[in-house]
């Protein structure tokens, strides 16, 4: 899996937001605001990795439960399909 090219990922402050660029900007209104997690998810998906890549990553980054953090991954692959954002 792969974020569209026309989608960056920004901190602001303490925030993160995906944001389209280029021509997403006329398809995408508006902003995606993720917490630490979901960055964290979003930049491994930039460079296309796959579920259990996005399940290790978690793993590796926080102290979860790999059963949760499958779920975690499920969830946040649906929302960024529903919204468009991956290819």
């Amino acid at each position: 899996m792969k974020v569209k090219k026309d989608f960056i990922l920004r901190k602001v402050s303490d925030s993160y937001i995906v944001v389209p660029v280029g021509e997403a900007v006329v398809d995408f209104s508006g902003m995606v605001n993720l917490n630490e997690s979901g960055a964290c998810l979003f930049e491994a998906l930039q460079k296309g990795a796959t579920e259990d890549e996005l399940v290790e990553a978690l793993l590796s980054e926080y102290d979860v439960e790999e059963t949760v953090a499958r779920a975690d991954v499920k969830r946040f692959i649906s929302k960024v399909k529903d919204a468009g954002i991956l290819e």
